[in-house]
């Protein structure tokens, strides 16, 4: 059987993330992804000479120094495609056509004119509601995260801004839907959040974590912000991630779905492809849904609701937030709290 240190299961921007950073840590690194394109859900196609971003595709606080995690990815490992910046974005929606901007106070305006002053005041609510928790969202820099006894000098520098912030990071483990009922009940910005929590995570705000949005609007609605995009689209982005992988000796095999992880005991040690068996040496990491990566485990069908029996040695990573988190390799095992697909995190090990 090959083997390799890692084996990431799916090559979307989180699993890239988790690859790109284990190999420039010196680990040998097998990234095995079933379409023929890398990317995930953030793939781009081409059709007639124009090119398409699949999925999600907001960015922020990646051109310049940013608390954004995967600026952090692309400052270690040495890449990055070229950005353009914007504030600005039309929208067509049943309520009308209008122009909106990043920042503070434009979107009061649009509101005032669509919905009236109660829009405007809860609209003003949810952002003092989500200040403290924005504070929240940026008080430990996830490469700052290792699970050993040097947490201590990497974690420790931070600890009083965690402390001054405990309640509010126990709110950002749930979704934005808990967040977003306390204070708005206008149908419009209730469907704006949704839009906006999709273009974020691809889920509505039932399934998007508090944590995502709250950093979102800690980052967009203050002073002179702006937005950035990739020259080439998400797909730049991407392409990015896989040179940094393969800079420093990573791995990526195109067409080559996983059929099985391949468990040991209580100790997933490898998975089976459609091309043969990779065994794992140190970790299996799904950049999936529990949804999807259920049936790998187990081979039952993918449930929404479930308790999935997780092994020692897999982690799921659908964020490159999670990603960095992998950075500093455990001596022993240890858990690690994840999020899958915009679900509530919940701990799993390796």
């Amino acid at each position: 059987m090959e083997q390799t240190d890692v084996v990431v299961i799916g090559s979307g921007i989180g699993g890239l993330s988790a690859a790109a950073v284990l190999a420039h840590a010196g680990l040998d690194v097998i990234v095995c992804e079933s379409h023929d394109i890398s990317g995930g859900a953030a793939h781009g196609f081409q059709r007639q000479g124009f090119h398409f971003d699949s999925g999600p595709s907001l960015y922020s606080g990646l051109s310049q120094p940013s608390p954004n995690p995967l600026r952090h990815v692309l400052e270690l490992i040495d890449e990055a495609p070229d950005w353009v910046n914007y504030d600005t974005w039309g929208c067509c929606l049943p309520e009308g056509n209008f122009d909106t901007q990043v920042g503070a106070d434009q979107f009061c305006t649009v509101l005032q004119q669509l919905r009236g002053p109660k829009a405007v005041e809860e609209w003003r609510r949810l952002q003092q509601q989500l200040y403290p928790l924005g504070q929240a969202a940026t008080a430990l820099p996830p490469v700052a995260l290792r699970w050993d006894w040097k947490a201590a000098l990497t974690v420790g520098r931070f600890a009083p801004q965690l402390l001054r912030h405990g309640w509010q990071m126990a709110q950002l483990s749930g979704s934005f839907a808990a967040v977003m009922d306390k204070t708005v009940k206008d149908p419009f910005v209730r469907n704006w959040l949704d839009l906006l929590c999709f273009l974020l995570s691809g889920l509505p705000a039932s399934g998007t974590s508090a944590a995502e949005m709250a950093f979102m609007f800690a980052d967009w609605y203050r002073p002179n912000v702006q937005l950035d995009y990739p020259v080439g689209g998400s797909q730049a982005l991407v392409n990015a991630l896989v040179r940094g992988l393969k800079r420093y000796g990573g791995d990526l095999r195109l067409g080559t779905p996983v059929t099985q992880i391949l468990v040991d005991g209580d100790r997933a040690v490898g998975v089976r492809t459609a091309k043969g068996d990779i065994g794992a040496r140190r970790a299996v990491i799904a950049n999936s849904s529990v949804w999807d990566t259920q049936p790998l485990l187990d081979g039952s069908p993918a449930t929404v609701d479930t308790d999935l029996p997780f092994a020692p040695a897999l982690c799921i990573c659908t964020a490159a937030s999670m990603a960095l988190t992998c950075q500093s390799w455990p001596a022993t095992t240890s858990w690690l709290t994840i999020g899958s697909g915009g679900s509530p995190p919940r701990r799993t090990w390796f």
